[in-house]
């Protein structure tokens, strides 16, 4: 980087990466993945580095709705078994540790759904279906997808549209702000 932009234009570059992103998401992907929410008996999460981070924040707002969900490698999570939903992430499709969640939860039979930018990637392929976003991978050093460091404008996107998919499903839920509040942790 050649050139020292202000917060504010970083900020704004940041912003308008992610509106583009939302031009191009494939709302029928959405769908699906808020029916195997909705379907799900329960909900295992699973992502490495920022990737896990913004799933475990939505695990925690999927929580606050009342829905069961399990976060890979905890001490407390139960086995996946068949009815089960595992939600992945990986930008690039190729996280050993993500490929080796996806690969036993489809022996169990659970369904599982894939946050990718690779749609041709190992973990497209071996997913149900994936929710595809067009963002830049860690691996990319170019700026023609995103003027960001590595895998950043993905990892945002994952959370932006977790945390929409989130609001929907508390939209139709009915419910109040209020009404979520006791599940929200009290031993912080």
């Amino acid at each position: 980087m050649n050139k020292k932009n202000s917060t504010k234009e970083n900020l704004e570059t940041i912003l308008n990466e992610n509106l583009k992103l939302a031009d191009q998401i494939n709302q029928q992907e959405i769908d699906v993945l808020i029916h195997e929410i909705k379907a799900a008996k329960r909900i295992f999460i699973m992502a490495a580095g920022r990737s896990g981070l913004a799933l475990k924040m939505a695990a925690m707002r999927f929580m606050h709705l009342g829905y069961h969900v399990y976060i890979v490698g905890e001490i407390i999570t139960p086995a996946i078994l068949e009815g089960d939903l595992l939600l992945v992430a990986s930008g690039s499709g190729t996280t050993s540790s993500v490929l080796s969640a996806v690969e036993k939860a489809k022996t169990q039979k659970a369904k599982v759904i894939a946050i990718t930018a690779d749609a041709k990637s190992i973990l497209a392929q071996s997913s149900d279906n994936i929710l595809l976003v067009n963002a830049a991978t860690k691996t990319d050093f170019g700026i023609s997808v995103s003027k960001q460091y590595a895998g950043s404008l993905f990892e945002q996107f994952t959370l932006f549209i977790l945390e929409s998919i989130f609001m929907s499903l508390w939209q139709e839920s009915g419910l109040t702000k209020e009404d979520l509040w006791p599940k929200h942790a009290n031993l912080e």
